[in-house]
Formats: C-alpha cells, sequence, structure tokens
C-alpha cells in the first residue's frame, strides 16, 4: 500500500558513489573535512549554504547556552539508563535526548513559533499592541508564556541576557527579538508573576532573527544537549550516580496506594 505523495523521490543533502562523498555540493574530502567547522556544517546541512560571521557567531552562542545546565531531568534519564545499561551509550543518549520536551530544554520550539505568531499576527501593524493583548489572552485562560519564567532563575535567566546582548552587538537582532524584549517588559505587569524572559525565549529570537528557519529551531538545543550529555555519559561510565539518584527518588516519594494485608507500612 502506497502512503502520501510518490512523486517527490529526491534529497537536496547528501550522495555518494564508489569514489567521492557530496553533501550539499560540495565533496566532502576536498571541501569541507579540515576546511569547515562544526557550526558553519551544521548551518550548511540544514539551510543548503554557508552562515555568515555573524549568523555562526550567534549559532555558536545558542549552542553553548543551552549545551549544560547540571543534572535536569533529560541528564538523570540518561545518566540512570547508562547505569542500567553501561554498554548501550546509544540508548542512554536516546533516553536523554527524548526527554527533552516541551517543558524542559526542549522548549525553545514553543518559544519559537509563539514568536513567529506574533510576528505573523502583527503584520505591519502595531506589534507591541499585538504583544500586549496576546498576554491579556494568556492571562484570561491561565496558560504559560513560551519563552518567559524560570523556577530557578526567577529574577532573570543571565543566559538569555547574555544572548540578547550578542544579537545586539552582532547587528542580528531584529523583528523577533524586538517582540521578544515586548514580552519581558509587559509579562510580569499583565500576569501579576515575575516572568523575566529565560534562555528558551532567547535562543529562537536571535536565531531566527539570523535566518534560521522555525521548523528547525528544535534541532538547536537538540544538538547542544547531545555534546552536554556525552560529557555526562562519560562521567557516569567513570564514576556512577545513576543508582543514588535512583535510590535517592526511590526514598523522597511516598506510597498512598492502597495497603497489601501483609503490610505494616502506614502511607506517607
Amino acid at each position: 500500500m502506497r502512503i502520501g505523495k510518490q512523486d517527490q523521490a529526491f534529497t537536496a543533502i547528501a550522495t555518494s558513489d564508489a569514489d567521492t562523498i557530496t553533501v550539499r555540493g560540495l565533496d566532502l574530502c576536498d571541501e569541507l573535512i579540515g576546511k569547515i567547522g562544526f557550526t558553519d556544517y551544521f548551518w550548511l546541512l540544514v539551510l543548503g549554504e554557508k552562515p555568515s560571521a555573524s549568523q555562526r557567531d550567534m549559532m555558536d552562542a545558542c549552542l553553548v547556552a543551552i549545551a549544560e545546565h547540571g543534572l535536569v531531568p533529560s541528564v538523570q534519564a540518561a545518566r540512570m539508563t547508562l547505569a542500567a545499561g553501561p554498554d548501550a551509550w546509544q540508548g542512554a543518549m536516546s533516553a536523554g535526548l527524548l526527554g527533552m520536551g516541551s517543558v524542559v530544554a526542549g522548549s525553545s520550539e514553543s518559544a519559537g513559533r509563539y514568536l513567529h505568531e506574533l510576528v505573523t499576527e502583527a503584520g505591519d501593524g502595531d506589534l507591541e499592541a499585538t504583544v500586549v493583548e496576546s498576554l491579556k489572552a494568556h492571562k484570561a485562560a491561565k496558560m504559560k508564556v513560551a519563552g518567559l519564567g524560570h523556577p530557578q532563575h526567577s529574577g532573570g535567566d543571565p543566559r538569555a541576557d547574555r544572548l540578547i546582548e550578542i544579537a545586539d552587538y552582532l547587528g542580528v537582532s531584529g523583528v523577533y527579538v524586538e517582540t521578544l524584549k515586548f514580552l519581558g517588559k509587559h509579562a510580569t505587569t499583565i500576569i501579576e508573576r515575575p516572568l523575566p524572559i529565560n534562555v528558551s525565549g532567547a535562543i529562537p529570537a536571535c536565531i531566527l532573527d539570523a535566518g534560521w528557519p522555525v521548523d528547525a529551531i528544535k534541532a538547536v538545543p537538540l544538538l547542544a544537549r547531545a555534546a552536554g550529555l556525552s560529557a555526562h555519559l562519560f562521567e557516569e561510565a567513570q564514576r556512577s550516580i545513576g543508582f543514588i539518584m535512583s535510590h535517592k527518588a526511590d526514598l523522597a516519594i511516598g506510597y498512598d496506594g492502597k495497603k497489601s494485608s501483609k503490610s505494616s507500612h502506614a502511607a506517607e
């Protein structure tokens, strides 16, 4: 059974034969290996062209900003998976990447799409007014505002501040950074609780203004966190804390289900 269109059987990314490997129209061995940095190569692979210096520097900054943030849930999942299966780095890495959802680490995509919606809705009209009305709608619907707020950095996410500084310095800042700044300006007053710009809002704002496509935003934190997870998995292999985390979690969570006939433990 055929599913979907059958008349677009092409790829523009890479091809190979017995003697050559071609990536985005360039010879891998003669024109890329040893001649291009990985951030440039990442941009080339996704978009089909090399980035400008400012685009590269902005992407570099975003990748560095989100690669590591300690023992977050995705890291814990990866380390506990490796502790249980030390011969399967790929499984542990997958566990960590799969844990990057819309709440933690993978939230840049949600923020990017929200920024894109605001920019599209405003069009040539009043962008700040569009942002204000959207925030009021979020408050009425009791919805979270993507790209704002952080449980640890409640006074302001230093990573976000730094990325916006870099975007301004590189001359990258445009309508998306402007939209994010309007959100940061009005959100706390309208929603009536501290909502500073977070790194998951700054990353898409900066790279969208740099020319990165909205449909590829998720690739940025995924690539960055793969580097951070590599560090955690190497450390886990050297001195494991996976089972310690598992044990601590078991102690921290009480049981409030039905007791068996032989149970002597009251629900905690």
